[in-house]
């Protein structure tokens, strides 16, 4: 971790009980606002996800070999029933992957968006469910700080704390070097604050009425993630890069271009790439939207 004066540090543990009554209520609601969270919450006493029911840690993923086969298999199992045929192994490790340090993105820098708690998220302490892709959490510790940056900083830290050993696993069946690898994080957790945003924009719609509300939760979200990703903070190798679109109707969109293509062009031959992909252009973007 960065150095920095703590202002609290709840550790793994035993846990202070309104401390941790705080961090799981920011995981409550981040499950609220993104539906696309599949995420259990575990309990401190609750017993681990069972290995013989499918589930493997984040830890497991990176030092068992016979857990990340088994993950491949049911990410390229869920592929193929989707979209009616398996794709590549790399591709099919590409999207595991992705999948996987997107929703950590999420789970780390969500409580940091909503509530300035950063958790501190071991991989022993993350679960993938290989036949769903469900994902299920024992919450532990989480820091606060005083400034702003060195907050960021913090968080910053927790994200390569928890994803490093997982990438060295993934370099292989992905085909992706430290780079390539470290861009997928920059990229998705630049993409976790963005719809963080976007779905707190949502929210606010439904209580206060959409013609009402301007998005400026979104805006918020956008300018957040572009603080905590402004370019040169290794081993994350890129910046957030926000910039906005433009429709006919005057409306203003955010986007960016990824640092790395996330393959989901590649599970099948009539998918189109995303939006942010760096093969999709500008006027394209527009026509879409």
């Amino acid at each position: 971790m960065v150095p920095g004066t703590r202002l609290s540090v709840v550790p793994h543990g035993a846990l202070p009980l309104a401390a941790s009554a705080a961090l799981v209520g920011d995981y409550r609601r981040l499950l609220e606002l993104c539906p696309v969270l599949e995420l259990r919450l575990l309990d401190p006493a609750e017993p681990a996800p069972s290995g013989a029911d499918g589930w493997y840690s984040g830890a497991e993923l990176a030092g068992d070999e016979r857990a990340l086969a088994a993950a491949l298999a049911g990410e390229e199992a869920r592929i193929a029933a989707e979209h009616g045929r398996a794709p590549r192994p790399h591709v099919t490790a590409s999207r595991l992957l992705h999948h996987y340090v997107w929703s950590a993105c999420l789970i780390v820098a969500g409580p940091w968006h909503l509530a300035r708690r950063v958790p501190l998220v071991s991989p022993a302490d993350l679960w993938l469910h290989a036949p769903t892709g469900a994902l299920a959490l024992r919450p532990r510790g989480h820091v606060t700080l005083p400034g702003d940056d060195e907050l960021r900083a913090e968080l910053r830290a927790a994200v390569v704390a928890h994803l490093g050993p997982v990438l060295a696993a993934f370099a292989r069946p992905t085909r992706r070097h430290d780079r390539a690898l470290w861009g997928m994080v920059t990229d998705d957790l630049a993409s976790a604050v963005w719809y963080l945003g976007r779905m707190l924009d949502g929210d606010a719609a439904a209580v206060e009425g959409a013609t009402a509300v301007r998005a400026v939760a979104e805006d918020a979200a956008v300018a957040a993630a572009g603080a905590v990703l402004p370019g040169g903070t290794q081993p994350l190798p890129g910046a957030a890069d926000f910039r906005l679109l433009h429709t006919p109707d005057g409306r203003a969109h955010h986007t960016r271009t990824r640092l790395g293509c996330c393959l989901y062009y590649a599970v099948k031959p009539e998918a189109v790439a995303c939006m942010t992909c760096p093969r999709t252009s500008d006027e394209e973007r527009l026509s879409r939207l």
